[in-house]
């Protein structure tokens, strides 16, 4: 967990700036995507209507630029944006919004028992955590009974698959059951990247394990307005295989 944290938090203060520079028209600055596939919070109603968002706590992990807070501020829910990078905070405080930004690490999350309605992350903490168990046993002792918390991630079966968006990234070069994680070193060894692969039954049974119910499972489909490249993900793939998994579950 330590070792994969310090990587990370490192990689995301070097590379916020660019990945904002990159994808911030994407995201817009006060839009809640789930994922590159598009899919907007203001059709899928993940975290519900948007009309009982108001007055509601929210936590949002792995904020990034914060651009999820933004909107559910809109929505007059009273959020709170988290983030392991403090370059990623950063952006967020220079977009701005009436929402409190804390740097964090999602394994120790620093607020009360019970402080929160609802938890989302789109792409935030768990593909880069060793433990994810950790990350949902901190999320639901934060939600308040009944609260829910949505989580997207890369689909798991694209683990099997070369991170291309063109031909090359449609044919199987690797075991989709092998759970050594992917890793980038310096040049004296150090990780400076790490991201975990789970299995999807691997993710089923972590929510089941921490006290979650698990209620949906999206897989989303690729627009035919989206024409975008990002990373691994393109119309070429999106059309023929899942990239995103959004796991709803709730604290019973």
């Amino acid at each position: 967990m330590a070792e994969s944290a310090r990587a990370n938090r490192g990689w995301w203060d070097r590379n916020a700036d660019e990945y904002q520079h990159e994808h911030g028209t994407f995201l817009g600055d006060d839009r809640f995507v789930w994922c590159p596939e598009g899919l907007d919070e203001v059709e899928a109603e993940l975290l519900g209507p948007a009309e009982d968002l108001k007055g509601r706590d929210v936590l949002e992990i792995g904020a990034g630029a914060a651009q999820c807070s933004r909107w559910l501020a809109a929505q007059g829910a009273r959020p709170v944006a988290l983030d392991l990078s403090h370059r990623q905070l950063q952006h967020a405080l220079r977009i701005g919004g009436p929402f409190p930004l804390v740097c964090a690490d999602a394994g120790a999350l620093p607020f009360a028992d019970a402080s929160f309605d609802l938890a989302c992350s789109a792409y935030g903490a768990l593909p880069f955590v060793a433990d994810p168990r950790l990350v949902l046993r901190e999320v639901r002792r934060v939600l308040r009974p009944g609260g829910r918390f949505v989580f997207s991630v890369t689909h798991p079966v694209r683990w099997a698959f070369p991170d291309e968006p063109g031909p090359d990234g449609l044919s199987v070069s690797s075991s989709y059951f092998d759970r050594t994680p992917y890793v980038e070193q310096d040049e004296e060894g150090r990780a400076v990247y790490v991201e975990h692969h789970r299995t999807l039954g691997d993710r089923v049974r972590d929510i089941a394990a921490t006290g979650f119910r698990l209620v949906d499972l999206v897989e989303p489909e690729w627009p035919a307005w989206n024409t975008t490249e990002w990373g691994g993900w393109s119309p070429l793939r999106g059309n023929l295989i899942p990239g995103t998994a959004i796991f709803v579950c709730e604290r019973d």
